[in-house]
């Protein structure tokens, strides 16, 4: 169900429940929170050709102890797709700190599947003062790193392809034996060509500004990167490149892909919680001792 910003709907007094829709000034953005209403939260920022719903899985897993954020990019699932709006990294990035702005977030940790690692750190770049702490997952940290041979390009009149195609497309998004679901073509199906491409060109071309790790070194940001170790787009050692980011932590995970949040929630879920477990105990401590004087 969708409903106005102002008005969400609540399961519970104590538990949000809720979708919104946020109109912003170059397109509507799609929002979907879980969770404890005055927990923690979470901000989860989905990939290329993705949406809210690649999270859905791993939600349930992390509503006990925060609350959960989702939005789609603009261009993506059920946000605005305008012709005319930018799709560049840094101008997804203003929009996600719009959200949060709307929503009364005063800091969030950010996780970013993908491209939506570049998104997260843009966001991290841009507005410090909203992000206190980051999680990447398989997000590739500069296009060296890229396995993928570029395909070839598809005219917008061969659009959308067949099913077949479209689980051809996103088969590298995941190790070799996983099942694509129907649910997942579907959703290829009804991506808006041009938004589609045009926002993987702004990762791209993000990409080869700066790479990630380069960006995050000087923002202090407590950092978790967490890879499918059997990753088939992003070389799964090139993980190793965030250890130059003062105190990050990298977490493989053996015999998963590019997607183990859809492969195996519950062992993406395992490191992301023990480190917001850990970045919290560490932020409370100040403010327990400055109650205590």
């Amino acid at each position: 169900m969708t409903v106005s910003a102002g008005q969400p709907h609540v399961k519970d007094a104590a538990e949000a429940a809720a979708e919104s829709v946020l109109p912003l000034d170059d397109g509507d953005i799609y929002v979907c929170q879980d969770g404890l209403c005055d927990a923690p939260v979470l901000l989860l920022i989905h990939g290329s050709a993705s949406s809210t719903s690649s999270w859905d899985l791993l939600v349930p897993l992390l509503t006990q102890s925060h609350r959960v954020i989702r939005i789609d990019l603009l261009g993506h699932g059920r946000s605005a797709k305008p012709a005319g709006a930018s799709y560049e990294t840094p101008d997804q990035a203003r929009r996600v700190g719009a959200v949060l702005d709307r929503l009364g977030v005063k800091q969030a940790t950010v996780v970013g599947h993908s491209s939506g690692g570049a998104a997260a750190t843009a966001l991290a770049e841009q507005r410090p003062d909203l992000v206190s702490a980051l999680v990447l997952i398989n997000a590739g940290p500069s296009l060296d790193a890229f396995l993928e041979p570029q395909a070839g390009a598809v005219e917008p009149s061969q659009w959308p392809p067949s099913d077949e195609q479209l689980r051809q497309f996103a088969s590298t998004g995941f190790t070799a034996d996983y099942q694509i679901p129907q649910e997942l073509v579907d959703e290829l199906r009804a991506l808006d060509y041009h938004a589609f491409t045009t926002a993987m060109q702004g990762t791209r071309a993000y990409l080869e500004q700066r790479a990630l790790p380069d960006r995050l070194e000087g923002l202090g940001l407590p950092l978790l990167v967490i890879f499918g170790a059997d990753d088939r787009r992003w070389r799964s050692s090139s993980a190793a490149d965030y250890l130059a980011v003062p105190g990050a932590k990298v977490e493989m995970l053996p015999g998963l892909g590019h997607t183990p949040i859809l492969e195996d929630p519950s062992r993406t879920a395992a490191p992301l919680l023990a480190f917001t477990a850990i970045h919290a105990a560490i932020h409370a401590a100040p403010h327990a001792a400055q109650g205590g004087e």
